[in-house]
């Protein structure tokens, strides 16, 4: 395995987890609300009264935020490997197991783990190791 030192960027890493940490710090404070993705998204499909704007507000800040970054420095290139059927299997795969899991990643892994919550520790640690476990397949016993 070859570390490539010169895309190491803890300073920029660090920034953001901290503004991803206030953000969700925010949310939860001042609205009541964890900062899932999926559930933020999922909750416009059937909004409840007085629940809309915020959702959408969310949304569109995290949508924003890559255009208000490119006004000051450029943006990394997106290289993506695959083509758009897989895509769109990869999508689906990951919606159907937000809704099995009860919330996807940041819901669990962000908001969950910081409220203590055992149920999103499990599926964070089953997250973690389907990931370890597809990286070795893929590298080691499939693609050499």
């Amino acid at each position: 395995m070859i570390i490539d030192w010169s895309s190491f960027t803890p300073a920029t890493a660090l920034t953001g987890g901290a503004l991803i940490g206030v953000a969700v710090a925010m949310l939860v404070l001042l609205n009541g609300r964890v900062a899932g993705i999926s559930g933020i998204v999922g909750g416009l499909m059937r909004p409840g009264s007085g629940d809309v704007a915020w959702r959408v507000a969310f949304l569109a800040g995290m949508i924003g935020a890559p255009f208000a970054y490119s006004v000051f420095g450029n943006l990394p290139r997106a290289t993506i490997d695959a083509g758009y059927p897989e895509l769109i299997v990869a999508g689906l795969l990951v919606g159907l197991g937000t809704r099995y899991g009860a919330g996807c990643t940041s819901g669990h892994g962000v908001c969950g783990l910081s409220r203590f919550s055992p149920r999103s520790l499990l599926a964070t640690l089953t997250f973690m190791a389907a990931g370890f476990l597809m990286v070795f397949v893929a590298r080691h016993a499939i693609g050499g």
